[in-house]
């Protein structure tokens, strides 16, 4: 798909302008929009004798924060004369458009990687898993087309804007001229070229590049380098990016599913409870029954002491009263003396004997810190690594590896981050300041997991929440309840700065750590 021309005929273009209202897309949050944030137009301007003798341009999409991928035949000119072609790099958003620089072309697979410094772009996820028939896809791109409607001068062709979006379906794999492609019938255009075409939920399954001629009411198809060929381009260009494999499914799906699921978590860890009440009952009536035989042999004991105290006592006043009769005052007095000691201490013994109260009895577990208030016995907490759960997830762009979480008491996680209370659950918002992306995450002992919850945001929304977080944010952790229920209220206020539906959430299972 041809996407250069000749400068002087722009200005055919613009006699266009006056008879046409542009149209600007309303912020959507959705994943195609989170997309079109790394998504780029390509400028090509070639220059001689200092004038400009050509233009054209194209679209691309980031890998990485500060690389482009677009179509080899977009920036065929800057290969064959890199003196006297510059190459333009346009972003969605923002109000500057930055230099780029060829790094690797590959003209048979008609792919291209630029780089470029200046501001850095989140970078769209790779999809490795398969594509069904029929399945919707959208291309995201700057069809020429469109521009010759609403360009108003040159300047427009430098100026970010919002890629345009048009959906289609999958309608089969071809090879075309020995290389792996996508047919599909998003509608594309001159200038769509080297744009991505999407899945749903965001991820490239490939890249446009060409469409079918449409002679006497064909219909139009359009082609787009399959991923295969992509991924195998960025390996040989030592280019990482992130893939996906999780099927793509709805926030719709999601939540409902995670009703489900809550309902679940929420029934197994009321089985836990009662498991962990039965057995520290058992426990409990083990260690009382012992007490209990304990108790009453010990009873036995003082008393059998305090009858034969009794007997010796008696058996000494006995002998006293005969001393006495027989005037042996002396021996008489100390044996009555001796008698009476014996019988009272008889007495101290019957009264002293040990008393039961089931109330008295101690069990390992009864301790009432607050850290056993906030994490019951049975329950997450320490050092843990955390695996992610498809199943429970929704993944679009971000890869998912193993995550260790060090969960303390009173919400202190990894030894120096507050978590805010959430019911019985811990909750963190995290909102950076070198992404469009704010993070809320929440840790759930009961349930022993740990989530991400990810909003894609555009620059203006992202700038809207950082007003609303604090220019230092509430981190250390504190056993302050009040603290605590502060950074609730602001992490809340934050909360309602947000899209109503999320793009991304990880669920991640816990255990404790290795060597734990």
């Amino acid at each position: 798909m041809g996407s250069t021309g000749v400068f002087p005929q722009m200005r055919q273009m613009m006699v266009l302008v006056a008879m046409l209202v542009a149209w600007i897309a309303p912020a959507r949050a959705d994943d195609i929009s989170a997309a079109g944030r790394g998504v780029v137009r390509i400028v090509t301007i070639a220059v001689a004798d200092d004038e400009v003798v050509g233009f054209g341009h194209g679209s691309g999409f980031a890998v990485a924060p500060n690389r482009i991928v677009t179509n080899a035949h977009v920036v065929e000119l800057a290969s064959r004369y890199p003196g006297n072609v510059v190459i333009g790099v346009v972003p969605s958003e923002g109000s500057k458009s930055f230099q780029g620089k060829l790094i690797a072309i590959d003209t048979k697979r008609d792919l291209a990687l630029i780089e470029f410094t200046g501001t850095k772009l989140p970078p769209l996820a790779l999809f490795n898993g398969a594509v069904t028939d029929g399945e919707a896809l959208i291309a995201l791109g700057y069809p020429g087309n469109v521009d010759i409607a609403t360009a108003r001068s040159a300047a427009d062709f430098i100026t970010p804007q919002s890629p345009v979006r048009s959906q289609g379906g999958f309608a089969g794999t071809r090879t075309l001229e020995g290389i792996s492609v996508l047919l599909h019938t998003a509608n594309i255009a001159r200038g769509n070229s080297g744009g991505p075409l999407l899945d749903t939920c965001g991820r490239v399954l490939g890249v446009n590049s060409a469409i079918t001629n449409a002679e006497e009411g064909d219909a139009t198809f359009a082609f787009a380098i399959s991923d295969a060929e992509l991924t195998a381009f960025l390996r040989d260009a030592k280019q990482p990016v992130v893939t996906v494999d999780a099927p793509c499914i709805s926030v719709e799906q999601r939540m409902a599913l995670d009703k489900s699921a809550e309902e679940k978590d929420r029934a197994d860890a009321a089985a836990r409870v009662a498991m962990a009440e039965s057995a520290a009952a058992r426990t409990r009536e083990a260690a009382i029954e012992k007490a209990r035989a304990a108790n009453e042999s010990a009873r036995e004991t003082y008393m059998a002491g305090a009858a034969v105290l009794l007997v010796f006592g008696a058996l000494a006043l006995g002998a006293a009263g005969l001393l006495l009769s027989r005037d042996q005052q002396r021996p008489g007095i100390w044996s009555a003396v001796g008698g009476g000691a014996l019988l009272l201490g008889a007495v101290a013994l019957f009264v002293l004997r040990p008393s039961f109260d089931e109330a008295d009895i101690a069990t390992p577990g009864d301790g009432n810190s607050s850290a056993e208030a906030k994490l019951p016995a049975g329950t997450a907490q320490g050092p843990l690594l955390c695996t992610i759960v498809p199943d429970r997830s929704r993944i679009t762009v971000s890869a998912t590896p193993p995550v260790t979480l060090n969960a303390g008491p009173d919400g202190c996680f990894d030894g120096g981050t507050q978590y805010a209370e959430s019911g019985r659950r811990w909750q963190r918002v995290v909102v950076p300041e070198d992404e469009q992306t704010v993070s809320i995450r929440e840790f759930d002992p009961d349930s022993e997991t740990y989530s991400e919850t990810r909003y894609l945001l555009s620059a203006a929304d992202m700038q809207r929440v950082r007003e609303v977080r604090p220019t230092v944010p509430i981190k250390q952790c504190t056993a302050d309840q009040a603290a605590r229920a502060s950074l609730a209220s602001l992490q809340q206020s934050i909360r309602a700065a947000l899209p109503p539906t999320y793009n991304e959430k990880l669920v991640y299972h816990c255990a404790p750590a290795a060597g734990q």
